[in-house]
Formats: structure tokens, C-alpha cells, sequence
């Protein structure tokens, strides 16, 4: 799918560091993952985790059906700004905050049995209409990184085969699974076929089943109609409501990380400053780890001028990456990280004092370019104490 903020963004226009999304973009993926949504009848929810650019809560309700929370703040979030359904999990709950939790959420996913019989009564009690769920593990891995894999072992979330209780399945509505992380339609048919192994017996019993997130549905190579088969499928062999509940997917290729360089430095090599950070804007780099792209480059080697690209925190290790360039970097310059919406807008820090980047909006067919919101002193404070 060709993308337009790759093509299209001005640089120039926007402050360094600044995350920009595309509305046209984001409104693309939507409108696949309303397909999926048309073709088999399930509902597609935003992980806030993944994406909880507010500014374009108007745009995705016009596609999506709700939002799926981690806790309090994303189930305000998504109650206030968002409306449609919202489903609630935690690994454990917190009992200051489960009275808002309740009122806030049409499903509430529980970690454990154990909480699920410590909180359905108060959920019973400030919502009654609110249904409960399960969080079950397939023990079933998909995800290479460990740090990204619900199923790892010694896993801590949700309920594996041998610790479920049956007689309480008449107390909940539905289960819910999650093990992929940006993965492809057969990644999920090999978990169904888990699920179904450990769990197969309860599915008819309930009323929903959440096939959790990390479908890259929106990627140019991403099996739909493989997906939509699977949803069918197992829809028609358990007659239950089906959910997805991607953030990656929402906003995948949509926005970017606009950038400048700050100095040029050579240690055995050169070495570029940049005013944005791995530590503090792109955490995955160091966490997952991974390089992200930036426009006009390329590998270490691969184009005539090649840097180590370097954060402005005193992390050591904040490093961005290896990259070439076709023409020698320069204070002043723009780079621009392509595929920043999801997740690295989410996870920024002010560790360090690094400012945090400013949020924009942008319409590539309509020329149209606001800055949604900046960060200063009173940001970076207002968190300490």
C-alpha cells in the first residue's frame, strides 16, 4: 500500500522532534480492518496500548466498534474521548481503583480466577451489566522476543490449562487470548488450533471469545483472507462473538518521528547527534531490539556517507542505529523515522530532561498540517516532585 506521509510530508513545516500522522493513512488501514469486520461479522477494537492519539478517536469510531483498556486511565480515555465498547484487562486490578473500572467498562477481563472472585461482586454491584471474562494461556508461542510473548514460560498472565476452574465458567461470558505480536494470519491459525487443544471444551459455553492483538492486518503481505476464514470458522463451530483487539495494525506506516541533527562527532567514525532519543522517544530500538527507517537512508555501507546515529540522553547506550546517506549529514539537517504512530508515541520518557516530541496531525491529499499539541518545563515537572 503506497503510503502518503512517506511521500508527501513537508519537514520544514514541523518542530524537531515531532510525531506526525497522517489522517488519510490511518483512515486506509481503517478501512481494512473494516473489511475484515464486514466479511465475518467480528468486531475490531483499538488497543490503546498500542495507539491512543485521541485527536482521531472521531475517526476510528466511524470504523471500529470500541476500545480495549489496561487498566483505569485507558478505560477513561476511551470512555470520555472514544465511546463505543469498552473491554477492560489487567494482570491484577486494584481495589482503589475497580469501582471506576466497573462503571467505566462493558467487559472486564480477569488475569486469575482468584481476582475474578475477589471482583465480580463489586462488578456485579456498580455495573450489572457489565460482562466477565477470562484471560486463558494456550501455552503456545508465536513471538521470538521474549519480552514480547504472553506465553513465554513462567508467563504471568492469564490461565493455563491446568489451573482452570470449570465450575466457575458459569460466571463469565467469555475468554480471552493473546500471543502474537506482529504476526501473520497462520501465526494465529496455530494458536486457535492450541486454544482449541486446551480449551476446546468451554468455547461453546461462552458467549465471546477475544482473539487478543498483534494481527498485522494492515501489512501489504498480511493473509486477510486466511483471517477471515479463521474468524468464520471458528464463529460458526462455537456460535460465539468474535474480537480483535489490534493497536499495531490501527496505525501501521500512518506517522512518523521528524528529526534534526544537532552535531557531527568522529570517535574510529562518525557519529551524528540527533534531538531525539532511543531511550526516551523509541524505546523498542533498545527493548525489542530494532532499527527503524528513515527516509533517503540506508545500511551501514550501502549509500557513499555512513554515521552511527546518537540520542541526546547520557545513556551510553542510546544509540539509533547504523545508516548511510547519499550525501554527508550536517547540523541542521532533517531525518525522518518512518513508522513512528504506534507504540513509540505511547512509551516516550522525560528521563534525562529530554523534551518530549510535539504531536501532529497532517492531511497529505489535502495539504492540511496542524500541530495537535507541544510539551515544555511544566510537562517534564509536573511528573516529579
Amino acid at each position: 500500500m503506497e503510503r502518503n506521509i512517506y511521500k508527501k510530508l513537508d519537514p520544514s513545516r514541523c518542530p524537531s522532534p515531532s510525531f506526525v500522522v497522517d489522517e488519510d493513512d490511518l483512515e486506509n488501514n481503517l478501512k481494512i480492518l473494516d473489511s475484515v469486520q464486514k466479511r465475518t461479522g467480528a468486531k475490531i477494537l483499538l488497543a490503546q496500548k498500542g495507539f491512543a492519539m485521541f485527536y482521531f478517536y472521531p475517526l476510528i469510531r466511524k470504523y471500529l466498534k470500541g476500545v480495549c483498556a489496561s487498566g483505569l486511565n485507558e478505560a477513561r480515555l476511551g470512555y470520555e474521548e472514544f465511546g463505543g465498547e469498552v473491554h477492560t484487562y489487567s494482570p491484577a486490578f486494584r481495589e482503589e481503583e475497580f469501582e471506576e473500572i466497573a462503571r467505566l467498562s462493558g467487559h472486564v477481563v480477569f488475569n486469575s480466577f482468584s481476582q475474578l472472585e475477589k471482583f465480580l461482586p463489586l462488578l456485579r454491584k456498580y455495573n450489572s451489566s457489565a460482562e466477565a471474562g477470562i484471560r486463558i494461556n494456550p501455552e503456545h508461542s508465536e513471538t521470538e522476543t521474549a519480552l514480547y510473548d504472553p506465553c513465554r514460560p513462567l508467563s504471568r498472565l492469564g490461565v493455563t490449562a491446568a489451573n482452570f476452574r470449570e465450575e466457575l465458567t458459569e460466571r463469565i461470558t467469555g475468554l480471552h487470548f493473546h500471543t502474537l505480536c506482529e504476526k501473520n494470519a497462520d501465526s494465529l491459525e496455530r494458536t486457535i488450533a492450541a486454544v482449541e487443544e486446551k480449551f476446546g471444551k468451554y468455547l461453546g459455553r461462552m458467549k465471546w471469545v477475544n482473539f487478543g492483538g498483534g494481527h498485522h492486518i494492515t501489512r501489504d503481505d498480511y493473509d486477510i483472507d486466511l483471517l477471515c476464514r479463521l474468524i468464520t470458522d471458528f464463529k460458526n463451530r462455537y456460535e460465539v462473538e468474535v474480537y480483535l483487539e489490534p493497536g499495531e495494525a490501527v496505525a501501521l506506516n500512518t506517522g512518523v518521528l521528524v528529526s534534526r541533527v544537532l552535531d557531527i562527532v568522529d570517535n574510529n567514525g562518525k557519529i551524528a547527534l540527533l534531538d531525539v532519543s532511543a531511550q526516551t522517544h523509541m524505546p523498542d530500538i533498545i527493548e525489542m531490539p530494532y532499527r527503524p527507517m528513515i527516509i533517503g537512508s540506508g545500511f551501514k555501507g550501502e549509500k557513499k556517507y555512513s554515521y552511527i546515529l546518537g540520542g541526546t540522553s547520557c545513556l551510553a547506550g542510546d544509540i539509533i542505529g547504523e545508516y548511510s546517506f547519499d550525501s554527508p549529514l550536517k547540523p541542521g539537517d532533517p531525518l525522518v523515522f518512518t513508522d513512528m504512530a504506534h507504540y513509540s508515541m505511547v512509551k516516550t520518557t522525560t528521563f534525562n530532561g529530554v523534551p518530549l516530541p510535539a504531536i501532529a496531525a497532517c492531511s497529505s491529499k489535502k495539504g492540511i498540517y496542524k500541530i495537535i499539541k507541544e510539551f515544555g518545563y511544566k510537562d517534564f515537572k509536573g511528573r516529579l516532585s
